[in-house]
């Protein structure tokens, strides 16, 4: 979970849990758990009041970022992540460039008290995490960006020597308020229907041929599923919803 910079190839795959069943008999022959096989994932997607960065997403250029705080349940550290996605043939490639700070920290840059590179400066001499804070605070300037929506939900994760990691994401839900990391009581529930699990296929080659043939088998697909997107996308629709 402390590795500062990441590239891969990302695919999703909306499935429905007797489909993840079978492919976890599959997973479970070649990967093994990850440290952290089983964790409740906080995202915590910053923007300005026009969301321009996700409706950029939403849009599908060939080059988008956002970015994201990120915590899991129990863990008193926070992830500030700069992601940004190049689109390739059939999948995206992405990159992830993070900063690790605690929980206290994360609250006082949320607010605006302080800046990354300030925080970054206090408790580390880091030079890959100064140089990654300073894109960070550049970003948050000029976008004017502050938090706007959470996303958090279950996440079961595999992986093997290979660098491939296979995670399945469930029991989405999220909130535009009172954006504190944690669950709240309203918070919102996105899927309401039996395709309510995410897959995503991480790797930083081909995709070995036994994947490949329980996905073909399954008659499983890559499709374009951004969370925050998605997520965007339902509470617009509700606002409008709400004005009839």
């Amino acid at each position: 979970m402390h590795e500062q910079v990441f590239d891969r190839v990302e695919k999703k795959y909306l499935i429905t849990k007797r489909q993840k069943a079978r492919i976890l008999k599959s997973i479970k022959k070649h990967m093994s758990k990850d440290s952290y096989f089983r964790s409740e994932v906080y995202n915590l997607y910053f923007d300005n009041d026009n969301y321009d960065l996700i409706i950029q997403s939403i849009d599908r250029p060939e080059f988008k970022e956002k970015l994201r705080a990120r915590s899991y349940a129990g863990y008193d550290r926070v992830f500030l992540e700069l992601k940004t996605k190049l689109k390739g043939n059939d999948a995206n490639i992405g990159y992830k460039r993070r900063v690790m700070i605690t929980r206290e920290d994360f609250a006082k840059f949320a607010k605006g008290h302080t800046t990354l590179v300030e925080l970054v400066q206090h408790n580390t001499g880091n030079s890959n995490n100064m140089q990654i804070a300073k894109e960070i605070d550049y970003l948050v300037q000029y976008f004017s960006l502050k938090p706007k929506i959470l996303i958090f939900y279950n996440r079961e994760s595999y992986k093997d020597d290979n660098n491939l990691r296979v995670t399945f994401d469930e029991d989405l839900r999220f909130r535009d308020k009172n954006l504190s990391l944690i669950k709240g009581k309203r918070d919102k529930i996105y899927f309401k229907d039996i395709k309510n699990t995410i897959m995503e296929v991480k790797t930083q080659g081909a995709l070995p041929l036994w994947l490949v043939n329980i996905m073909s088998a399954e008659r499983i697909y890559p499709q374009q599923f951004s969370k925050i997107g998605k997520v965007y996308a339902k509470l617009i629709n509700n606002k409008k919803g709400q004005n009839v």
